[in-house]
């Protein structure tokens, strides 16, 4: 049965890829390791994780990624938390830097402060039963939606869980949970 799993890669360069990996795996899907742009034939989707989006976009550069990564969102869903939304973002400011470009949405990094700002809080997301806990850790904060965009769930009235199309971003952390529901709503997008 293993085989007809969906294969998920969850970016392994930096940041908590693991915590993704448990909630994948929990949600049904296999997860992979994602560290180079040949991986990415082997995967039915992407995750690019939160950790430094300054540091991300270095390592995906040595790596030889960038392109490779907005090929890949170009036909297959990705899913990206926190620094993985300011990266799919079309727009990033807090300062401005390069991003995938795969969602019109625009992004302030940093923009709840620092670490000492991070907190939980309760969610009542579109398209999940119930209410949902929502780890922020020095959350972006998505301050643009364009009208391709859909806000599935907003915090202090800004979108928290936005999709667009193929495509997911979460300014809070749900690998860090045990709930998977954010995931299996993920693993929806991929046909």
């Amino acid at each position: 049965m293993a085989e007809n799993r969906k294969r998920v890669g969850v970016l392994a360069l930096q940041g908590d890829f693991e915590a993704h990996q448990r909630a994948l795996e929990r949600a049904g899907a296999q997860a992979v390791e994602v560290r180079s742009a040949e991986q990415l034939k082997d995967i039915d989707a992407l995750i690019i994780p939160g950790g430094e989006s300054t540091t991300m976009l270095k390592l995906i550069d040595w790596e030889h990624m960038f392109e490779p990564l907005r090929e890949f969102g170009q036909t297959r869903p990705v899913f990206g938390t926190c620094a993985g939304a300011i990266l799919l973002a079309t727009e990033v400011t807090n300062p401005a830097q390069q991003s995938l470009g795969l969602m019109d949405i625009g992004v302030e990094r940093n923009a709840y402060g620092r670490q000492l700002d991070s907190r939980i809080a309760q969610l009542a997301p579109e398209g999940i039963e119930g209410e949902l806990e929502a780890v922020f850790i020095r959350a972006p904060i998505i301050r643009r939606v364009g009208e391709k965009a859909k806000v599935l769930a907003r915090y202090g009235g800004d979108p928290v869980l936005v999709e667009q199309g193929r495509h997911l971003v979460a300014t809070f952390h749900p690998e860090l949970t045990s709930d998977s529901r954010v995931h299996e709503l993920f693993l929806e997008k991929i046909h």
